[in-house]
């Protein structure tokens, strides 16, 4: 999800879901939702991590267009706290930038199966808000725990993972549909009250054990995630939550 982007190469998916509609076949209305995954794709695309743009070169030349792609629009914690204009604007510009084919699709996976009832349910305004929001302290948060790091961090999933916290709350008993590589990949349903807590526990297992290198974020993660469930907490804990709509969705994920 939140990576460094200088790891090359890490273990793989932890836990892979299904993506198969449950039950409603009306089609969601979610514009926010698809503009996100839509900007995401477009500037990966072009942008020197794609690695498809030929103005960019090849070998040396390309990875060398990386590191400063990343060190462009990514967040640097040791120089987000200088009070410059460009820095502070940094985990806003972060929440667009990824640095493989795999941290994209895993994160626009995750956008569009949990953020299109989210959306909904918020409103589209509300919901944009709130993604660009919690995504942007997110990262700040984890900058601030990590303030001596050079490493640049990039990635959506501080606001994926508050869409995730706040998912949790709105629909506590939606169905997720999810496969489980202990259980052999057998396609199990499980409420989101059961999921979304094991995929935090997976988190936060995984954040004591990481460094502030290269790697995935994963305290931007946890974050994300408390900030979501508090807002839609506060936000919606005097209104009727909603309850028993199924969902397929992924479990969750470790990004390369």
């Amino acid at each position: 999800m939140i990576r460094n982007w200088s790891r090359a190469v890490r273990r793989t998916v932890t836990t892979v879901g299904a993506l198969v509609p449950a039950r409603s076949s009306r089609r969601r209305a979610a514009p926010v939702t698809y503009t996100l995954i839509t900007l995401c794709c477009l500037l990966f695309l072009i942008s020197p991590a794609a690695g498809l743009n030929p103005v960019y070169g090849t070998g040396e030349e390309v990875l060398a267009a990386q590191r400063a792609y990343f060190r462009r629009w990514g967040v640097i914690p040791a120089e987000l706290f200088e009070a410059s204009p460009g820095s502070a604007l940094t985990p806003a510009t972060a929440l667009f930038v990824h640095g493989s084919w795999v941290h994209l699709l895993g994160n626009m996976l995750f956008l569009y199966v949990f953020g299109v009832m989210t959306e909904e349910r918020m409103g589209r305004l509300q919901f944009a808000l709130f993604y660009l929001g919690c995504g942007y302290l997110a990262l700040v948060g984890y900058a601030g725990a990590n303030a001596h790091s050079q490493e640049s961090l990039v990635g959506a999933s501080g606001a994926i993972s508050a869409i995730l916290g706040a998912f949790l709350f709105l629909f506590p008993r939606a169905r997720v549909t999810s496969l489980l590589p202990f259980l052999f990949f057998l396609p199990l349903r499980f409420p989101a009250w059961v999921v979304l807590p094991f995929w935090v526990t997976l988190q936060w297992l995984a954040a004591g054990r990481a460094g502030d290198g290269p790697g995935v974020a994963y305290l931007a993660h946890l974050v994300g995630f408390g900030l979501g469930f508090a807002f839609a907490w506060v936000r919606f804990g005097r209104t009727t939550r909603v309850g028993g709509v199924p969902v397929a969705a992924p479990e969750g994920e470790n990004q390369p």
